[in-house]
């Protein structure tokens, strides 16, 4: 119940590989790279510099626990990661204090593990 994990990278790229025999007389049987699309081997996740990876949202006294967490979870990963911690409000692209001020302001619609913002445009309220 503390923490919420968000997976940013998703497995959807296949991988496959074009089986070669090795035995004594496999050179009959292969023609090299000749229609050489493979079969499916598994799924991989294609992932660019800087890229998000994990997020997680928690509340303030359990952030050290979550970075501890996070710095033994990036053994796991290959490649080099870094834990960067945002000032943005739970998964919302709004900061802190910007969150509070539009919560108090009524303006903030919860919705799930983000928020809805009203804005000034849309039907008039009938008062």
């Amino acid at each position: 119940d503390a923490f919420h994990l968000r997976v940013r990278a998703h497995p959807f790229h296949v991988i496959r590989i074009n089986k070669m025999l090795s035995c004594a007389g496999a050179d009959r049987l292969q023609t090299g790279m000749r229609g050489a699309f493979g079969k499916p081997l598994g799924t991989v996740a294609r992932v660019k510099i800087g890229q998000t990876l994990l997020s997680v949202r928690t509340k303030e006294q359990n952030k050290p626990h979550a970075l501890e967490a996070l710095r033994r979870a990036k053994y796991k990963f290959p490649g080099r990661q870094k834990l960067f911690t945002s000032s943005k409000w739970g998964f919302t692209q709004f900061s802190k204090d910007e969150y509070l001020e539009l919560k108090e302001a009524g303006r903030i619609i919860p919705d799930g593990s983000y928020c809805k913002v009203l804005n000034n445009h849309g039907p008039l309220l009938l008062d």
